[in-house]
């Protein structure tokens, strides 16, 4: 089985559940639950991978604090490779409060912390050489990182024939495509969330975001729809998968949870087509529990829960 390297933003995140509205100033409002678990799109992926049964690394920056030591000790339980996690002392690791209404939608109040400090310089080259497969997470949110610098780092990953891939965040500075397209040429799976696509590209239809994209040099093209299910396309074909009707708890992590799932079809060498059904499922398993990676507990349960709804992994 191929072995995974995540590079990116690690964040720990405080949930709270559920939020109907904030409280006014020097007020209490009280709710259900609040829990503190790791976080940021590198560890989410990497974390529902390993329990589909993937061997992982995580490559990424956390300050010398307690937020960050709960991280580290998190991951090295789950069984993931934690030494290329550098820790630095110029500022706090990253941050969320994850607001989470009653219907399983979220609202987000982040410190970028130390992922502003993750550069290119805090890769181990020697190291990546270990690895089969390279996956970035949350890009456009590594601003010493974001453009020419990530694109370098795809591109050495080619050269040492690794499979790259690429996830994105919500870009709040607007440059969006700006900062990708000097990867594009060195990225086989582009993954992003529908709304993310419409901004980098400027199209609205799941086909034309494709087109675009595949013409910038992206290999393969995997959208993730939310509500309205996932999209995947390459030069060859193309497949939609629809949302599964289940009792959504908690949507934090979904498209995380969706991406672990398609590269833990790429480790198995599984085709395009059952890589994005293995997503999809991935995806909708991690809203049914509280927190963003909680849902995924085995590859063996989720193929219980894919046969459930019919899917067959």
């Amino acid at each position: 089985m191929k072995k995974t390297i995540c590079i990116g933003i690690i964040v720990g995140d405080f949930l709270v559940k559920p939020i109907e509205k904030m409280p006014e100033k020097g007020k209490l409002t009280l709710i259900d639950t609040t829990e503190l678990q790791i976080g940021g799109c590198a560890t989410n992926t990497g974390v529902v991978l390993k329990k589909l049964g993937g061997e992982v690394a995580i490559v990424g920056k956390v300050g010398n604090d307690n937020l960050g030591k709960f991280i580290l000790n998190k991951l090295e339980e789950e069984g993931i490779e934690t030494e290329g996690i550098k820790i630095t002392d110029k500022t706090n690791t990253s941050g969320t409060a994850v607001l989470v209404h009653s219907d399983g939608e979220r609202s987000f109040i982040h410190s970028v912390g130390a992922n502003a400090e993750f550069t290119i310089e805090d890769i181990d080259f020697e190291y990546l050489k270990n690895f089969q497969i390279l996956h970035i997470a949350g890009a456009l949110l590594m601003p010493k990182f974001d453009g020419l610098p990530m694109a370098e780092t795809f591109k050495k990953a080619k050269e040492y024939g690794l499979i790259t891939c690429l996830d994105t965040v919500w870009d709040a500075t607007g440059k969006w495509i700006k900062l990708l397209e000097p990867s594009f040429p060195y990225v086989d799976y582009f993954l992003p969330s529908i709304e993310e696509a419409k901004m980098i590209t400027g199209k609205n239809e799941p086909e034309e975001i494709a087109e675009f994209l595949l013409s910038k040099g992206v290999k393969n093209v995997c959208l993730k729809m939310g509500e309205n299910g996932s999209f995947i396309m390459n030069s060859e074909e193309k497949h939609e998968f629809p949302p599964l009707k289940i009792n959504v708890i908690d949507t934090t992590g979904a498209g995380d949870g969706y991406v672990a799932g398609f590269i833990a079809g790429l480790t198995r060498d599984f085709p395009f087509e059952k890589c994005g059904l293995l997503a999809n499922l991935t995806g909708a398993k991690i809203t049914t529990a509280m927190g963003a990676t909680s849902g995924i507990s085995s590859y063996e349960e989720l193929k219980e829960f894919g046969e459930k709804y019919g899917f067959e992994i």
